[in-house]
């Protein structure tokens, strides 16, 4: 049994609620996607105070089960419209868990600036957060850890989540403190500080009861046996994300210039210095960490701790899709210029695929050339600041190529697509129109999929296997890069489930857990006011042939949709 907070800001006070067994297993992104839908948020102004905030940890949160420990962050999206959850690493959901606490709602908006302070004694309490204002993330964690010590756990609203910049993520400690584990996409932060929550403090302590402790631990460790077997999970603990900058490079799908080529460099002739292999050595070289866990416990330690020529920590993380978006999508070709300018991202705790997509546009439009690393410092610093400039680029790719009157906007939804260019990338294509989640390649995302030949419906098959797979890594707290294990052995999967739970599921709760988060994300978006018609691709992506492979989006959302829409109705008849 663990407890689940509802938490009025208004009143500052507290409900608690007891969940068990069954409950417990439907957590993360289905139950976001169920609250919201059944309380009728699909038709409030997403910065309203109605626009409830949800934190979630998933049925092993507490435990050092391997990649166990994220944590969900939903609500309606300020960025798109449409439902959100986002999701992040770090050690927040491991110290929600070991304090039994299930999550927590932030319902209402607090008249003053707060801090939520969650001990182990069960006490909950509403601080000034006069001290942690207008401080950069770095800053102000440092400051809470002063006050608070460092056996706390922290989610962190950034300075521009205090003025509603819609870049805004909200940060969480990773596993040395650091707050750089970003529930960044959709806006989240924006929603955060709109309740004028600047930070939720909550106390680690120890692991938490449950059912068969003894079974469940067996588990545990079975479980990171069968990931270090692995040959995806031994080149993520090598390589990190950063090796997929080599491999859509290669395929020719990487976004280069605004997603005006597919290949930064030819690696047959010229090393891809943004690419895992060079990263990785480089790192090495220098004495940095390039297997590193962002969550406690974590066997599959795909992120990385990249340092300078001289040894000095600059950013945790490195990772594919910054280099993708913030790094090749700018014109950038050197992993140490888009280290430096990470580091400010994730100091302003923004969203560094819609940002990068934004400041590339920008550059595609004649403000800057590609490359021009002074131009998007300044760009950052604007949006620090908050000035008229930086607020405007602080509302996101969408509303800023709109402001200046721009068509090659690179969005779904209004937001910023994911470092997969859809003309060769076509399954991760189809899941990023038709998530309601916004250009996600986190719903459904399968790069190595061969699409020559393959029919839409095709696509649109696998695309549905992955988008089931992700919601259920979503709804339990499992990061997806633990997909060649729990996607193949869903048995082992859920027996850990029962062991942890005391509930009798069979296999088939595994596709039902995510086909159900599909329908009812589907469902909240519909009643929202979204149509076929806002899952299409930019018209760009159909108009323009992707060096070097030369092809054109054949993704049309009607026909894509036709397809999706069969597989749900027969897989909600199965269930």
């Amino acid at each position: 049994m663990r407890k689940y907070l509802h938490i009025n800001l208004d009143r500052q006070s507290i409900e608690t609620e007891q969940l068990e067994g069954a409950a417990l297993a439907r957590a993360g992104r289905h139950f976001i996607a169920k609250t919201l839908l059944e309380a009728g948020v699909a038709t409030v102004d997403p910065m309203s105070p109605e626009n409830p905030l949800i934190f979630s940890a998933g049925p092993f949160a507490g435990t050092n089960f391997s990649n166990a420990n994220r944590t969900s962050v939903g609500c309606k999206s300020p960025l798109t419209g449409g439902i959100k959850e986002s999701n992040a690493g770090g050690s927040f959901s491991l110290a929600l868990g070991q304090l039994e606490i299930a999550g927590f709602t932030l319902n209402g908006a607090s008249p003053d600036w707060v801090v939520i302070r969650i001990t182990k004694d069960g006490a909950i309490t509403f601080e000034t957060a006069s001290p942690f204002m207008g401080k950069g993330n770095i800053e102000a964690a440092a400051l809470l850890h002063e006050k608070y010590g460092d056996k706390v756990s922290l989610a962190l609203c950034g300075p521009v989540g205090e003025y509603g910049g819609l870049l805004a993520g909200i940060a969480f400690s990773d596993s040395e403190n650091r707050p750089v584990r970003l529930a960044a996409r959709g806006g989240v932060g924006a929603v955060m500080g709109g309740k004028k929550v600047k930070a939720i403090v909550v106390d680690k302590h120890k692991m938490p009861p449950f059912h068969d402790r003894k079974k469940l631990m067996t588990s545990i460790r079975s479980y990171g046996e069968k990931l270090e077997k692995e040959v995806a999970v031994q080149n993520m603990k090598a390589l990190g994300t950063a090796m997929m900058a080599d491999v859509i490079n290669h395929i020719g799908g990487l976004p280069v210039n605004n997603f005006s080529k597919g290949q930064l460099v030819d690696a047959s002739v010229e090393t891809l210095k943004m690419g895992g292999d060079y990263i990785r050595e480089l790192n090495i070289e220098r004495g940095g960490d390039p297997s590193h866990a962002c969550m406690p416990g974590c066997q599959i330690k795909c992120s990385n701790v990249y340092v300078n020529a001289e040894g000095e920590e600059v950013v945790s993380p490195l990772e594919y899709e910054t280099i993708g978006l913030m790094g090749t999508n700018c014109g950038l070709s050197d992993p140490d210029q888009l280290a430096e300018l990470n580091a400010v991202a994730n100091d302003l705790g923004i969203d560094t695929i819609d940002v990068g997509a934004m400041l590339g546009m920008l550059m595609d439009a004649g403000q800057a050339e590609f490359g021009d690393t002074g131009f998007m410092s300044e760009a950052l610093e604007d949006i620090r600041k908050g000035n008229e400039r930086g607020r405007l680029l602080a509302q996101g790719t969408a509303r800023v190529g709109e402001h200046f009157g721009l068509t090659r906007i690179p969005c779904i939804k209004k937001q910023a697509i994911s470092a997969y260019d859809p003309r060769v990338i076509e399954v991760t294509g189809v899941s990023m129109m038709v998530t309601a989640q916004g250009a996600d390649h986190t719903t459904g995302n399968l790069p190595a999929f061969e699409c020559a030949g393959k029919s839409v419906s095709d696509l649109a098959d696998a695309s549905y296997d992955m988008q089931v797979n992700s919601a259920v890594a979503d709804s339990m707290g499992f990061c997806i890069f633990g997909r060649s294990v729990n996607n193949v052995q869903k048995e082992f999967i859920v027996g850990a489930l029962n062991d942890a739970l005391g509930t009798d599921f069979g296999v088939s709760f595994f596709e039902e857990l995510g086909h159900d988060t599909l329908v009812m994300e589907q469902a909240f978006n519909k009643a929202a006011g979204f149509t076929e018609e806002d899952d299409e691709l930019p018209e760009f992506f159909r108009e323009e042939p992707l060096a070097p492979t030369n092809k054109k989006a054949r993704l049309m959302s009607a026909e894509v949709n036709l397809h999706m829409n069969k597989l749900l109705e027969r897989n909600t008849k199965l269930h």
